[in-house]
């Protein structure tokens, strides 16, 4: 088994390394390979079970989109083929076909999906998040400048929260075994049945490192999510 981490010497803010420190301990065998941005990423060439990239900062989303670009038709055919990919916070933006900055310019991204994002530098959405992903309740935190724009398969159905912008009742991107997610976490650690799903994905079907003691957690931090909205409400 294969894991390649994009970019992690940029790509690493908010903690979701966690993600991948996590993934190490519990598959202690697989291969480990984290590219830099001066890298051919492996997943072009080679069979790789799962490709993850983190948030980063907003200057380094200009030098990831400029890296990745000579291949986009690549990143589209390993979509296609259903390789497994786990995008976290911002990471998202970078596959959608613009970054809208406050004075007008824009940055162009990969295009790959047909959405764009509206950075608003002096304004911070920061809210705790409750969503239904199939029948996997789903919690994270998000911390962002930017609300993104338009119409993309979803991630998960916003209970708590909000989605891809404020007024959006959905979060983030699934098409095939593609998931991109604005949520932090960092997700695996919080979400250990959505975490034991992505495994099974790649063909890793053994217990989680601290399985009950991260179910435990879960579900108690389920319940205080919703007691939450059940008091907003």
């Amino acid at each position: 088994m294969k894991i390649e981490i994009l970019y992690s010497e940029i790509a690493n803010l908010f903690g979701d390394m966690a993600n991948i420190d996590y993934l190490v301990k519990c598959i202690p065998d697989a291969e480990f390979i984290y590219t830099s941005l001066n890298d051919k990423p492996k997943f072009i060439t080679e069979d790789i079970s799962l490709v993850y990239m983190g948030p980063m900062s907003e200057n380094s989303q200009k030098l990831v989109i400029d890296a990745l670009k000579p291949f986009k038709k690549d990143i589209e055919a390993s979509i296609n083929n259903n390789v497994n990919f786990l995008i976290t916070g911002n990471a998202l933006e970078v596959f959608g076909k613009y970054i809208l900055n406050e004075d007008g310019t824009s940055e162009e991204g990969l295009g790959i999906f047909d959405i764009y994002a509206k950075r608003c530098m002096m304004h911070r959405y920061n809210s705790i998040e409750l969503g239904m992903f199939n029948d996997i309740k789903i919690v994270g935190f998000k911390s962002s400048f930017t609300e993104v724009y338009g119409e993309v398969d979803k991630f998960i159905d916003i209970i708590r929260g909000y989605g891809n912008s404020k007024d959006s009742k959905v979060e983030g991107i699934h098409k095939n075994n593609f998931i991109a997610t604005s949520l932090l976490g960092p997700i695996l650690i919080l979400n250990p049945y959505f975490t034991k799903y992505l495994l099974n994905k790649m063909g890793y079907n053994k217990p989680l490192l601290y399985e009950n003691e991260m179910i435990m957690a879960y579900n108690k931090r389920v319940e205080e999510f919703e007691d939450l909205k059940r008091n907003l409400d």
